[in-house]
């Protein structure tokens, strides 16, 4: 009988342990898939505190982080395109595989080179922090707000002002 109540006494106190490993683990994974917020750097989004002024110091050097962190990840690839370009860059005698081989550099130096005009508007971007009129609409002056800046970190224009912007640009096109 005494060895019955032992075993039934350990069995809850195992499946506690459980419980509460598996939440620990849990709230690990949480945290570990917050910090990977936005696909351009590993660094968590920014919580405001209480009371806080919009572009305070604590904001702009988590901005001026993400942007360094940004255009240090573009200049890696540029630099992998560069070293890929030179080690491929063999002459293939069947024209097909010289066209998919052109094609292929081609996109390649496409896409490089949207991600230098993007380095260009991060050193922008930067400069307005120093200035202090980073994180203000350019349009209409009001606060562009923090989870669009952590969403692209080099918007120049509320969302407002962006989506009127868009809809005369799909009104003027067709």
């Amino acid at each position: 009988m005494a060895l019955k109540q032992a075993t039934k006494k350990k069995k809850p106190v195992k499946k506690s342990t459980v419980k509460k490993v598996s939440s620990i683990k849990v709230a690990v994974k949480t945290k570990a898939s917050s910090r990977i917020a936005n696909n351009k750097s590993k660094i968590a989004p920014y919580k405001t505190k209480k009371n806080e002024k919009y572009m305070s110091a604590a904001m702009k050097r988590h901005f001026i982080a993400v942007l360094l962190q940004w255009r240090e990840h573009l200049k890696e690839e540029m630099q992998k395109t560069f070293d890929h370009l030179k080690t491929k860059g063999e002459t293939y005698a069947d024209p097909v595989d010289r066209a998919s081989q052109e094609e292929e550099f081609a996109f390649e130096l496409r896409t490089r080179d949207r991600e230098r005009k993007l380095t260009n508007k991060i050193a922008l971007s930067i400069e307005k922090i120093k200035q202090d009129d980073y994180g203000w609409c350019e349009s209409c002056g009001d606060e562009i707000g923090v989870k669009r800046l952590e969403a692209r970190p080099t918007a120049t224009h509320c969302i407002h002002c962006k989506t009127l912007d868009e809809i005369k640009e799909k009104q003027l096109s067709g």
